[in-house]
């Protein structure tokens, strides 16, 4: 199971770089095109679907590998019990916002995909492709907390758990 979650984790993280490089792709099109008094309709608005699918779906694995911005000044100046029970704590509560987000991400993909919500600009894209990146990435990172909460509940460090990553 380890194995399987770090290559999930992993694959979402591959995914998001190459959403990076679509935004550069989208971007030097539109540029291009511009120099060469052209117009191809909706590379800003993939530039940003870009954007957002990177940021989703990069979540889990930046966490994974202790990448997100932790307040540790309180938790390193507890002592190792309290500090492991305020841990726990602040993963569990993580826990219920990301179910929440990724329980609205998924309600938003499904209601774009239902009510057949295409953008507004002139690329007239179905909503609900650029959103499955949002629901998928939000899905992932609870799975990468839950997993972390009950990594941290057995008793396995977080330095113990990013070095399994590394």
């Amino acid at each position: 199971m380890r194995r399987f979650l770090d290559g999930l984790y992993g694959a979402a993280g591959l995914l998001a770089g190459l959403c990076t490089i679509g935004v550069l792709v989208s971007v030097l099109a539109a540029i291009i095109a511009r120099q060469l008094s052209m117009n191809i309709p909706g590379t800003d608005a993939y530039a940003g679907y870009f954007m957002a699918a990177a940021g989703f779906l990069a979540l889990a694995s930046t966490f994974k590998h202790g990448e997100h911005i932790r307040v540790t000044l309180l938790l390193n100046s507890l002592k190792p019990a309290a500090s492991r029970k305020l841990d726990i704590f602040a993963l569990a509560v993580g826990c219920l916002l990301a179910a929440a987000f990724a329980f609205f991400s998924i309600k938003l993909t499904y209601d774009s995909w239902q009510f057949n919500d295409i953008s507004t600009s002139n690329d007239a894209t179905p909503l609900w492709i650029p959103q499955l990146s949002m629901a998928v990435g939000t899905v992932l990172f609870l799975v990468a907390l839950i997993d972390e909460l009950i990594r941290r509940s057995r008793g396995i460090s977080a330095a113990t758990s990013q070095q399994t990553h590394e």
